[in-house]
């Protein structure tokens, strides 16, 4: 089924649906790379006009990626609820949009609605908002998760502690961890990105969270954020792992290009499961994705970056993690050029996971190489506060040395709950008060973790 309409006496004729969504998608490098942006505004116009006017049914009929050879559609169909989706089956994306920004769609109504999402249907009426309606209708999602805290209730901003090593030193290691602690970062994980990918690594370095986190009854969980098989491998040899972590996209194929499938992550978020390491809840997952990840793979199908990203989404929910996370600048200015492009696909993969039901955080950052600095992250970091995120990262210095990226630091996350008036997750709030860690200070009762040598950390 082809779609069409006239912009400045000028018919547009879109061949179908993946063209369509494509072409309406404001403007990125990364669908500029692939061949499938539009070639000028008019015809953005025009797609986006065409797109308004389409039944929300249509996306029960036809796919982007075909069923029969993509085990990421065949997830999305055969769990679509289509109960859920009744309330709202006679609009187009353009009235979906209107109901969305109405009273009507209150905190309770969009729960409701969850199941009878298709990430089609969500990236579809992303593509026609504004960034205040992203903003707007992102506040009104509430996405709660648990494992050692409670993350996403209302007035909370969680942060993500993240202590990399470029070569895995305990040292190193151990003084991002105490620096983020003392600022009242970690409440959503202490997550080590290893730079090196092994069992022996991966489980060395879970047993010395594990024991900071027992030794001063820290409410909050770790994640060495290994491959998926390489977790599995870790829990078999009885290691401290609280979540298992993998980088998921949104087709079968760039999955496999990461090295895993459907049943890989069952099997993993069983195994964890079966721990029993949580204390508040059994949400035992934490995910990345990122746009562009599936272009960099060749994996895409011909479908735009922010499309195929919502469609990861549906991998996250299928396994109810803890965390799930937009790595949004990351991979660089091929696929999000500029900082107005990183602030858009920020604003957008937040509202795409919170409406499909994730406790979605945004890693807000850019690679040196890209048309982008901290002045545009301090704008991405603000609105995405306002839209009530998840949570965000902290990161020394906000420049990331393993990984070699800028992102937040832990001065950036006590900004954003100071001007919004926000908190860490209540566990770890009152955890803080009993350690008399003053969060804006840095200043406390905490001398022990002051020297990493005291808690065995080092030698």
């Amino acid at each position: 089924m082809s779609f069409a309409h006239v912009v400045g006496g000028t018919r547009y004729v879109f061949d179908d649906l993946r063209m369509l969504l494509a072409r309406a998608t404001p403007l990125r490098s990364g669908d500029q790379l692939a061949g499938v942006a539009a070639g000028s505004m008019a015809e953005r116009v025009a797609a986006q006009y065409a797109l308004a006017d389409l039944p929300l049914s249509h996306f029960l009929h036809e796919a982007v990626v075909p069923y029969e050879t993509d085990e990421v559609t065949r997830l999305i169909v055969d769990t679509h609820d289509r109960d859920a989706f009744a309330p709202i089956r006679h609009l187009t994306v353009g009235g979906f949009r209107d109901f969305l920004l109405s009273d009507a769609a209150d905190e309770a109504t969009l729960i409701a609605l969850r199941p009878g999402l298709m990430p089609e249907m969500v990236a579809a009426v992303a593509k026609i908002m504004r960034l205040q309606d992203l903003v707007a209708v992102a506040k009104k999602c509430r996405v709660v998760s648990r494992f050692r805290n409670t993350i996403g209730l209302p007035g909370r901003l969680s942060i993500r502690l993240q202590p990399n090593d470029p070569v895995d030193d305990p040292r190193g290691v151990a003084a991002g961890t105490l620096d983020g602690l003392l600022l009242g970062a970690g409440d959503a994980v202490i997550g080590i990105n290893p730079a090196t990918d092994n069992v022996e690594n991966t489980i060395r370095l879970l047993d010395m969270l594990a024991m900071v986190i027992d030794r001063y009854e820290i409410p909050t969980q770790s994640c060495v954020l290994a491959h998926v098989t390489t977790s599995i491998m870790a829990m078999e040899r009885g290691a401290p792992l609280d979540l298992v972590f993998q980088s998921i996209g949104g087709t079968e194929a760039v999955n496999s290009s990461f090295g895993f499938s459907l049943a890989t992550l069952k099997e993993a978020h069983d195994a964890a499961l079966s721990l029993k390491r949580g204390t508040v809840g059994d949400n035992v997952m934490y995910f990345e994705t990122g746009q562009g990840s599936a272009l960099s793979a060749n994996a895409h199908h011909g479908v735009d970056q922010q499309t195929i990203e919502t469609r990861a989404y549906a991998v996250a929910r299928a396994f109810p993690p803890l965390l799930v996370n937009t790595v949004v600048g990351f991979i660089g200015p091929e696929y999000l050029y500029d900082g107005k492009q990183i602030i858009r696909a920020g604003l957008e993969d937040h509202f795409c996971g919170k409406m499909l039901g994730l406790p979605m955080g945004v890693d807000v950052c850019y690679t040196n190489h890209a048309e982008a600095d901290q002045d545009d992250m301090d704008a991405l970091l603000t609105l995405l506060g306002a839209a009530g995120v998840t949570y965000v990262m902290g990161i020394p210095g906000a420049d990331d040395v393993m990984l070699a990226y800028q992102s937040t630091s832990f001065h950036d996350g006590r900004y954003v709950r100071g001007v919004l008036g926000l908190k860490p997750a209540p566990e770890f709030e009152a955890w803080q008060q009993r350690m008399g860690i003053d969060a804006a200070s840095g200043q406390g009762r905490f001398p022990a973790l002051m020297a990493p040598e005291k808690i065995g950390l080092v030698a």
